[in-house]
């Protein structure tokens, strides 16, 4: 093995071995690892790198982090331990020379409508306290606790809003959308119809109204009273129009009463979605938007309230909080104070509070604000500030084990991560980073490769040294990557005669508002490959997620589901649209999660799973059986294990040990009651094959072919490695996003589509980017239009059509700084992309 010369055998217990400024790992299984040794040096930034699924995660957070974490929780006290969730302890048999470690892994799932920038940092938390100890508060009033100064708690939230700044309502014009009309023929559109409709208006002539005038000559205030009252009189009427007249109590509801009534209560769905129409959405009056109290509100810091306080930029907000914190006298803190600004408490909590921004800026970040919602951020600008809250506390002779920081990142904001990255070092720490992004690699002081393949054809280590030395391993999929620097494939005409694409048409906007996009004029084209690039923050997904495929979706009739647009969304503006009408059909593929629960599953997702309990239900075992496809099903009762209702595993919960999720005692992990394992296919049960790798089940399942379709897409877009019954909570925003559109690559390709895709390349190694990128070329071949948001400089060289936006995030963002083919937006002068663009068209 390469790395043998940094894995000697000699007893790792040794004073010696303790000191030698090396981690020392001996026999780890982690996973797919075999039985891995290798050595990686303290104090270095050491990368580990290979082919996603090789293993390189098992060893660094599976093995090395996680040991590190255990050594930590048996320090803590017996009790203390069971409110702590702890992780699992690894498959090794021996790590020496192990420091404590931090771990930065990517985040799972979609943020919340209540999570913020100031939430994912903390940074609110500070801010609060400095509003609650140091704040000027009116004459008379009392102090208020720092939970008053949050949306997130009982007492601080909007008492009609409950916190999230936007109200939910009815309003006279959405209930009436024509006054000209009376009630008797239908004014209030929101009411409901037939006998139900004909009995609120008999109510109404009983009560003295007039139903028989135009709408809008009613006074205000019975028009009021019929829409918004609370009141709900019961009274007897006596049918109009009827043959018979028979009289009944009848009970009157204003309209308000009625659509949220329905909304909460009715079990028609039809019922609430003609109802929800009827709903309008905006700024809480009562707010004004920013979701808090009055008396929260009333408190100012440097003349400023706390909600402008959150709607400032941090650049700005360092400029407001920096005099406080550089007061050389300050006074002693008073509950009685109306005002705190000069106390000890205010200069104290300003300096920790511009000491943790000034990370942020370092970082690029001084655009944002803290009230800005996290579904509005880039994956870029998440990343950065998951790494800004981890990498902030200073601490001195620690392990970070980074799990791709680079990731959704554009090259120059890689670069002041890199600059972090070198501090932690020379600050006395380690720095462990899984990696994929070449640049980083070359950086890193030692490196250690993983493979040579994914899943079952990985797990060793092909090399552990300076990076220099992995020119020599041959084995390494890395290799080619890391110093030959091939040039990537670029884009092929239909014809394959090699000549760049054409475009067939032309999508034009013109006048854009949205975000940070005022007044953007942009063009898109049809039946070719566009890439549209820039530094995160400068508005690439606005453009393409939010305006593009919103246009394109109004054009076709298609509405955006609630969930695509992460809750309610700031209206979009488009001056004029030219173009969408040639395209057939929308598919947005993003980074969104293919499932909540450990329930969803690569093989439910992609409907292959179907094709699999088919084939179980159609053995000669099964049929003898009478066991049909939903036997075969682990979300039904029958042949699930009911132990854990096919989950496979339940929660164990230990009085002084950590809580944990273990296999289930009944079935083992299999999901299925011993009945239905009976049956098996060719050798196999179907927990079994639920076990399987992509690239195993494809070999098992070629006989199948509604399965082997789903897998050979799957293998297409480099997930070979992901397990069948791999749970959606497990996977990353860049697998869930190539699970979507290996799943729309099964379907029959008829053209004039448009796929939109936000970096796809995430959590890709280069060799895998490049069988992505096959399927990308081939669907643009069949006639169809491929935009897709990306920072891999590899796949914008391989665009047709380049789009870069800039020349900064956030306000300073939003502008096209260039647009044409990749060899000309690599000579732009004003493009901070230009530079890393040209580079990669000269390898």
């Amino acid at each position: 093995m390469p790395n043998a010369q940094h894995a000697d055998d000699s007893p790792l217990t040794s004073p010696a071995h303790q000191s030698d400024g090396f981690v020392r790992v001996r026999g780890a299984r982690e996973n797919n690892l075999r039985n891995v040794n290798v050595d990686v040096p303290r104090d270095a930034i050491v990368a580990f790198t290979g082919v996603s699924g090789s293993g390189k995660s098992s060893l660094a957070f599976g093995t090395i982090y996680a040991e590190a974490q255990r050594r930590y929780f048996e320090s803590v006290a017996p009790y203390a331990r069971r409110l702590i969730q702890q992780g699992h302890n690894p498959k090794v048999e021996l790590i020496s020379g192990l420091p404590p470690a931090v771990a930065l892994q990517q985040r799972r799932g979609a943020a919340t409508s209540r999570s913020s920038v100031g939430t994912v940092t903390t940074l609110s938390n500070s801010v609060r306290m400095l509003f609650s100890r140091a704040g000027t508060y009116p004459q008379g009033s009392s102090q208020l606790d720092s939970d008053s100064f949050s949306p997130n708690t009982a007492a601080g939230a909007c008492r009609e809003c409950h916190g999230l700044g936007v109200a939910h309502t009815v309003s006279e014009q959405s209930l009436v959308p024509n006054p000209s009309l009376t009630i008797r023929d239908g004014a209030i559109a929101a009411w409901p119809g037939a006998w139900q409709g004909k009995n609120l208006r008999d109510i109404l002539t009983h009560l003295g109204y007039d139903v028989d005038i135009p709408w809008r000559k009613l006074p205000k205030k019975h028009r009021d009273w019929i829409l918004f009252t609370e009141e709900q009189p019961v009274v007897e009427v006596t049918p109009q129009r009827d043959r018979v007249a028979k009289p009944y109590k009848g009970r009157f509801w204003s309209a308000r009463s009625y659509v949220l009534h329905t909304l909460a209560d009715s079990q028609s769905a039809s019922m609430r979605d003609r109802v929800l129409a009827f709903m309008e959405s905006g700024p809480c009056r009562s707010c004004s938007g920013t979701g808090l109290i009055a008396e929260a509100l009333a408190v100012t810091f440097a003349g400023r309230t706390i909600a402008e306080f959150n709607a400032l930029p941090l650049a700005d907000l360092a400029d407001i909080v920096r005099p406080t914190s550089q007061l050389a006298r300050a006074g002693t803190a008073s509950r009685t104070q109306r005002s705190g600004e000069s106390n000890e408490v205010a200069v104290t909590i300003t300096r920790d509070l511009l000491q943790r921004i000034n990370v942020l800026l370092d970082l690029g970040l001084g655009y944002l604000a803290l009230g800005r919602g996290t579904p509005t951020l880039s994956p870029g600008e998440m990343q950065r500030l998951r790494i800004a809250t981890q990498l902030r506390s200073g601490l001195f002779g620690v392990i970070y084990v980074l799990d791709e920081p680079s990731a959704g990142l554009h090259p120059a904001d890689a670069e002041p991560l890199l600059e972090v990255l070198e501090q932690l070092k020379s600050s006395g720490n380690s720095v462990f980073v899984v990696e994929h992004n070449m640049d980083v690699v070359r950086r890193a002081d030692w490196l250690v490769d993983v493979g040579p393949r994914a899943g079952e054809g990985g797990g060793e280590v092909l090399y552990s040294g300076p990076v220099a030395g992995l020119a020599e391993v041959e084995a390494s999929v890395t290799r080619p990557f890391l110093f030959d620097a091939p040039r990537p494939s670029g884009p092929s005409s239909p014809s394959g005669n090699g000549e760049p694409r054409q475009p067939a048409g032309w999508v034009e906007l013109a006048d854009v508002r949205q975000h940070n996009l005022q007044g953007l004029d942009a063009s898109f084209p049809l039946g070719v490959l566009t890439a549209v690039t820039g530094v995160s923050g400068s508005g690439k997904s606005t453009l393409v997620g939010r305006v593009l495929g919103d246009v394109v979706a109004a054009s076709l009739s298609t509405e955006r589901t609630a969930e695509e647009e992460d809750g309610p969304a700031e209206p979009l503006h488009v001056g004029t649209v030219k173009g969408s009408n040639t395209i057939d059909r929308l598919v947005t593929v993003d980074q969104k999660p293919i499932g909540r629960t450990p329930r969803s599953n690569l093989a439910t997702y992609t409907g292959l799973f179907d094709a699999v309990r088919k084939v179980f239900a159609g053995t000669d075992a099964a049929k003898a059986k009478g066991f049909g496809a939903g036997r075969f099903s682990f979300n039904v009762a029958g042949g699930r294990c009911e132990t854990c209702q096919g989950e496979g595993f339940v929660a164990v919960e230990l009085l002084f040990l950590p809580g944990s999720y273990g296999p289930c005692p009944d079935c083992e992990g299999s999901r299925y009651n011993p009945a239905t394992l009976e049956v098996e296919y060719l050798g196999r049960t179907v927990a079994d094959v639920l076990g399987m790798t992509v690239d195993l089940a494809a070999e098992f399942l070629s006989g199948v072919p509604a399965a082997a379709r789903s897998l050979k897409c799957l293998q297409d877009v480099g997930l070979g490695y992901l397990r069948l019954g791999q749970p959606a909570t497990e996977l990353s925003g860049g697998e869930a996003q190539r699970i979507k559109l290996a799943t729309e690559l099964q379907r029959a390709q008829r053209g004039h589509t448009l796929y939109l895709l936000d970096e796809p390349t995430t959590g890709l190694h280069p060799a895998d980017v490049q069988l992505l990128m096959a399927q990308l070329h081939a669907l643009v071949d069949a006639g169809n239009t491929v935009v897709v948001v990306e920072h891999e400089m590899s796949v914008v060289a391989a665009a047709d059509w380049v789009i870069d936006l800039g020349p900064s995030g956030g306000d300073q963002g939003g502008r096209i700084m260039a647009t044409g083919s990749p060899e000309a937006v690599a000579q732009a002068a004003e493009s901070r992309t230009a530079p890393y663009l040209a580079a990669a068209l000269g390898r």
